[in-house]
């Protein structure tokens, strides 16, 4: 039986492909350490999860609108004025199943054959697939280390075609954990509009930013630029909230509605309970938000000092999200390997620590480590780390 083309041409989400293999050697009896994870190691905050509760026992429990509950939208419409003092309608808002499945709907409904991308790489996985899965052509642009892995005005410029429809800008970052300024954002955006480019603007880590920095929301910058941006977020990262698949598009009108009227013939609505539980998250106490993020601040600074002391790896300090994407191309032939894949794989078999190579994101020299775990883990995962290199460093005969 043949599949068609374009599931044929998907290329498998390596950060699950590993979490896959790490889980299968736990299962096995292995003290595996799985630094590959996306998604905060905190339960989902007490008064959310009462709240769902609630709305199953009140019998809210059926069919929603396909673009999610009107006092949900009201409570994200609340949060961007309160954040990023934007004023977006219920008409200019969709609730999707996960900020995964507001990209993908969001490319579903803007995208036509051949039409291009521009997403700067290192990229978050699901990005370019999505893009094919529309008919869209993924167009890299790199964003080098050098230049904190974000891109510059004039590889925009350079990366612009008579086919281009879209760019992606992801911040904070994943993998990297950069964030971009508002200078910088700036300058992107004077070039998205002198092409009529629209901006998909990916903000789901906004809530998770580290010593002093700052996320800026593209569209807070004018007018023009707010109607050229969809943005993208959710409460999974925010609020721990990631098995409860709530996310979201704001936007231009006519492009939400194009979203809603999909997702009536996809997913019907996003899970009622999930959507009241939403509602608890931005409409009750925050303080274990930030409870969160300075716990990830202080996994940071520890773990990126304890990292620094590894031979082999370099790496750039995050601002926000709860990633490092350390430099592993030296650690590889340090130790014999021909690629960082290769040191990957070599890691979890012998010292059974699970992290996923670089080469997922668009930058194969570089791994990416999460620090959403326990610092008694991180701590141990990297003791591990660092054995492996001074048991299997090679030893090059002068």
């Amino acid at each position: 039986m043949q599949l068609a083309k374009r599931a044929a041409s998907l290329t498998p989400s390596a950060t699950l492909a590993i979490t896959a293999k790490a889980k299968e050697l736990k299962m096995a009896g292995h003290d595996v350490i799985g630094l590959g994870a996306g998604e905060p190691d905190f339960n989902t905050p007490q008064h959310i999860i009462d709240a769902a509760v609630k709305a199953m026992n009140d019998g809210n429990t059926k069919y929603t609108p396909s673009g999610g509950l009107k006092a949900l939208k009201d409570e994200i419409s609340a949060k961007f004025k309160k954040d990023q003092g934007l004023h977006y309608e219920g008409s200019e808002i969709i609730v999707c199943t996960g900020a995964k499945h507001a990209l993908y709907t969001l490319f579903q409904v803007i995208l036509d054959e051949g039409d291009e991308v521009i997403i700067p790489t290192p990229y978050w996985v699901s990005y370019p697939e999505q893009v094919k899965l529309a008919g869209g052509v993924p167009v890299y642009a790199e964003g080098k280390e050098e230049n904190q892995f974000k891109l510059k005005p004039e590889q925009l410029e350079t990366a612009i075609t008579d086919k281009t429809k879209a760019v992606i800008l992801n911040s904070p970052s994943n993998p990297t954990g950069m964030i971009y300024t508002e200078e910088e954002l700036q300058k992107l955006g004077e070039i998205c509009l002198k092409h009529g480019l629209m901006i998909v603007s990916d903000e789901i880590y906004e809530k998770l930013v580290y010593a002093g920095s700052q996320h800026i929301s593209i569209a807070q910058l004018s007018d023009e630029l707010k109607e050229n941006t969809i943005i993208i977020n959710g409460v999974s990262k925010s609020h721990s909230m990631t098995g409860w698949r709530i996310g979201y598009a704001a936007g231009n009108k006519k492009i939400i509605k194009a979203m809603t009227d999909l997702a009536s013939h996809s997913t019907s609505n996003p899970a009622s309970i999930s959507q009241y539980g939403a509602i608890a998250a931005y409409s009750g106490p925050q303080d274990e938000v930030e409870e969160m993020r300075k716990a990830f601040e202080s996994r940071l600074n520890k773990t990126y000092e304890l990292l620094a002391d590894i031979p082999g790896f370099s790496c750039i300090k995050p601002e926000g999200a709860f990633y490092l994407f350390p430099n592993a191309q030296k650690a590889a032939e340090m130790t014999g390997f021909q690629n960082v894949d290769e040191l990957v794989e070599a890691l979890l078999e012998k010292e059974k620590v699970a992290l996923v190579p670089g080469s997922g994101f668009g930058s194969p020299e570089n791994v990416r480590l999460s620090y959403a775990t326990s610092m008694d883990a991180l701590e141990e995962a990297l003791k591990r780390i660092s054995r492996f290199m001074a048991e299997n460093t090679v030893q090059v005969k002068g």
